[in-house]
Parts: C-alpha cells; structure tokens; sequence
C-alpha cells in the first residue's frame, strides 16, 4: 500500500511522516481537535476504550501502530509481539479512527538515528529494573510521534502506570503543548487487565494470571479497611499472594507515590500499587491507585472506596 491510502469506512492509513504530518496539519487547519492514541497494535477492548475516549473529546482521532524496537531488550519478545494489523485496520475503521499512522521501523528511525531521551529515575524502578532502558525507549518514540501527529491530546491506559507517569513528566518538562489524558484500565470479567501478551498465556497460565488483580485488591482493602500503613506490609500481602500460585514468578510488588514513583513509608496520600509477574512466556503488569485515609476517614468512608 502506498504511503497514503484511504481504507473504507473513511479511514486513512499512512506510513511517511512528511503524508501524517500533513494530514494531522490539515484537520487542526480547518479548526478541527485532534486526539491521538499510540499502541503497538494488536489491540484490544483497552485500546478501544482509549480511542473512543478520544473520539468523545475530539473532532478528529489519529492512532499509531508501531512496534518500537527502542523499548524491547536483548532478550525480550519483539519479533514475537503479537501483530494483526489488518485486524487493527478494521477495528479502527469500525470505531471512526480518522487516521492510522502505521511507520515501518527505517521510517522513524532512519540511518543515522542517534538521538533518545533520558528519563532518568522513573526510568530506572519498578519495571525499569528488570527492563532497563525501556522507558527511556518508550519516551523516544512517544517524542517521535508527537512531533509528527502534534496532537492536542494524548490517551494513554492505566494499566501502563509508570508510562504514563513517565510520559506526562516529560511532556511537562519539554513543554510540549498536548494534554495527557490517563484511561482507567479495561479487565476481563475476573479482573485481569487486558494486554495483548495475554495472548501468550496457556489456559492453565490464565487461571492463575488474575492472581495479579487478587493481590491488588487484598492490599487495597488492607488500606482502605483495615487501615494499614506500613508499606513494607502491603508489600508483603502482595507479594504472598501472587507467589501463592505456583506458575507465577515475580517481578515486583510495590507500593510508591502515585506521581513520582518514590517510596513511602507509612503510606499516605495518593499512593500505586504496582505488581508485575511472569506466567509463563507472558510478563503481566497491573496496578491500582490509592489514596490513603486520613486518620479521621470512618469505616464507611474507607469501604466505599474498594471496588
């Protein structure tokens, strides 16, 4: 297909930045909002929900589908990622995405590429321990994509909470002018977060997968409830129950501050709790924000907060 082409349902699909970029220029032109939703394709419910969250807000949605070498290790699966593109291609032309940007990896990231940015800290915890660099791969292509799309806002998904942290942080310090939306996390009916390595899991996998959202839940109450707040606690309960499972193996449990992703201890204001284990090929994230009651919050006021 060429570098531009209209699919049916009045979806354009493009693969040259200079033919998006043009594109996204003529929609803002004509005093029309632009909502942009990046993914690495193989969407999903989640994916949807984002794009629809921008369809609601903007005259005009753009979604990328680009799986970004940059963020994928030595030995982490980027030629096996799920791809479907023309399933996604369908998806998007059935919600009334207006343009799909679809780069081929030399088209971001011609000969002579050298330049990434650097994140720093936020980069480097949670799930920037067992994947380094990643999130200073994330943020280059996010960069990359919004320096092509020039989007007045940004849909990103819950489930991916140190991205977002780290995508907003850099947004503000490059003061690039897109406002970041963050989606609540799209689960399955028994609460595991949708993601598209869950299409690795075998169905023994699956069963225990939802030990993630379990553990979350636990810690959450314990809070909100039973008014713990030693971190060092939650942690624990957290931990406990995913390894409970024997097809787990655990990344990390932790609970830090929902904006900066630092230790707290005792727990207080808003706080994540974030989980990542594997289940075979699959690694899972998840997480839940928190915010911690004060000591003159009732149990009411606690118990009303757990889902």
């Amino acid at each position: 297909m060429s570098p531009m082409a209209k699919t049916k349902g009045g979806t354009r699909r493009f693969q040259a930045a200079d033919s998006m970029r043009k594109y996204c220029r003529g929609v803002q032109q004509q005093g029309q909002t632009l909502g942009f939703v990046p993914t690495m394709g193989c969407l999903h419910e989640g994916h949807l929900t984002l794009i629809r969250k921008a369809r609601q807000q903007n005259d005009a949605v753009a979604v990328s589908v680009f799986v970004n070498p940059l963020q994928f290790g030595p030995e982490e699966d980027f030629e096996g990622y799920p791809r479907d593109l023309p399933r996604d291609m369908d998806l998007c032309r059935d919600e009334g995405v207006s343009a799909v940007y679809i780069p081929e990896v030399p088209d971001l990231y011609p000969e002579g590429f050298v330049t990434r940015v650097s994140v720093g800290p936020m980069g480097e915890v949670l799930c920037g321990v067992s994947r380094p660099g990643h999130f200073d791969g994330v943020a280059t292509v996010v960069l990359k994509l919004l320096g092509i799309v020039r989007p007045d806002r940004l849909y990103l998904g819950q489930k991916d909470a140190q991205q977002t942290v780290v995508v907003g942080r850099m947004l503000e310090d490059f003061n690039v002018d897109t406002k970041p939306f963050v989606v609540p996390t799209v689960r399955e009916k028994d609460g595991l977060a949708m993601s598209s390595r869950n299409a690795y899991l075998a169905p023994d996998e699956r069963g225990q997968a939802v030990a993630l959202y379990e553990a979350l839940r636990k810690a959450q109450r314990a809070i909100l409830v039973g008014g713990e707040t030693e971190a060092k606690a939650i942690e624990r309960l957290m931990r406990e129950e995913i390894e409970s499972r024997p097809l787990a193996r655990l990344d990390y449990a932790r609970a830090v501050g929902a904006q900066t992703l630092e230790p707290i201890d005792p727990l207080r204001g808003r706080i994540l709790l974030a989980v990542a284990a594997r289940f075979g090929r699959a690694r899972l994230i998840d997480n839940v924000q928190v915010t911690v009651p004060g000591r003159m919050a009732t149990a009411r006021h606690r118990a009303d907060r757990v889902p």
